[in-house]
Parts: structure tokens; C-alpha cells; sequence
């Protein structure tokens, strides 16, 4: 769909230069998606793995981040040991709901109610990142955190839209439950993509 250099927003990378290259096509369907014009692969123009390793690799950062829609739907075992062959690091975020191809550095769980995650991704998983809409998404998080690598990373991300409302409720939850981390959307905060 789009490829562009910006500041990593979230997670455990949050604030760290990045490559992303956003693929079209999702089939999860999220109500509050901020990107919902990535929905449909058909709508955007196709460019060749060489392109987007030359176009990542020119950026000068040493990591690319994979996400969508959902990247999940295509098939990433040619992308990404093109971009790891040419010293790049690969990173996903994925809601987890496909199969699992591709050879990654660092793979960002967040799954989503309208479609759940294979149970392989939830074990691979380096970060989970849960949105936090309303209040039984902290009980639903929990399930797949107990599912996890014992080394991933925890995080708790207010939906944008709620997130005055549901912030100060995971500052809470998270002092209660300090395994877990909050991820706040700094792309939105510093108006970077």
C-alpha cells in the first residue's frame, strides 16, 4: 500500500527510526482501524521486493517494519530474507489471524476480537500488544499472555479514540499487574506517520 521512513509509534521499539512498508489487504475487519483503506490489496500498486529493499536500505535504518493491513495474508519468506541479506532487521506487527512466513528479528503480536490469532503466532511472538477498547479487553489479554514466550514483552495500548477515557484505567491495571508495559501512539502525539 505505502512505504514511508518515520519513528516507530509503539511498543518496545517506540521512538527508534524505521522503514514500514504497509502491504493492502486485511480480512480482520477492526472497527476502529486508522487505516481501513489498506483493506483492499487490489487498490494498490504492486512493487518488487528489490524495490522495497533498495527504498528501505537507502533510508539508512537498520530496521523495517512489516504491517498492513494484515501482512500475514502474503506470503513474507522472499521480502524478508531479502531485506535481512541486505543487513536490514525485520520486525512485523500483525493481529496473528494468518499463517506464519517469513524470518523475523522481532515479531509484534495484536490480536484482535474479529478475528483471532493462530495459536503458532501467539507462541512466537516477541511483543503482545493489546488495545484496550473497553473494559474486558484487560481479561482478554490475559489469555494470550498466558500463551507467550516467557521472554516477550507486555503492552497495554488505549484505542486512540478512547484513549483519555481508557488510559488512566490501565495506569491502574498495569500497577496492579506489572508485568505488563503501556504503549502509547507517539506518531499521533508528534504528527509523524
Amino acid at each position: 500500500m505505502e512505504q514511508f521512513y518515520t519513528l516507530q509509534g509503539e511498543g518496545y521499539y517506540q521512538g527508534a527510526a524505521a522503514y514500514f512498508i504497509r502491504l493492502g489487504g486485511c480480512d480482520v475487519g477492526c472497527v476502529w482501524c486508522d487505516v481501513k483503506e489498506s483493506w483492499d490489496a487490489a487498490a494498490h500498486p504492486h512493487q518488487s521486493v528489490e524495490e522495497l529493499v533498495a527504498l528501505t536500505k537507502n533510508s539508512g535504518t537498520p530496521r523495517a517494519v512489516i504491517t498492513g493491513g494484515e501482512p500475514l495474508m502474503h506470503n513474507l519468506d522472499e521480502l524478508t530474507s531479502a531485506l535481512q541479506a541486505a543487513g536490514i532487521q525485520t520486525n512485523i506487527e500483525t493481529s496473528g489471524s494468518s499463517p506464519l512466513s517469513g524470518h523475523w528479528n522481532w515479531i509484534c503480536l495484536s490480536p484482535k476480537k474479529f478475528k483471532a490469532p493462530l495459536p503458532e503466532v501467539v507462541a512466537a511472538a516477541d511483543e503482545l500488544k493489546v488495545i484496550i477498547y473497553n473494559k474486558t479487553d484487560f481479561a482478554w489479554g490475559e489469555k494470550f499472555a498466558a500463551g507467550v514466550k516467557p521472554s516477550c514483552r507486555l503492552y497495554l495500548q488505549p484505542e486512540w479514540s478512547r484513549a483519555g477515557e481508557m488510559t488512566p484505567q490501565i495506569v491502574e491495571y498495569i500497577k496492579a499487574n506489572p508485568q505488563w508495559e503501556l504503549s502509547l501512539q507517539i506518531h499521533k502525539y508528534i504528527n509523524v506517520p
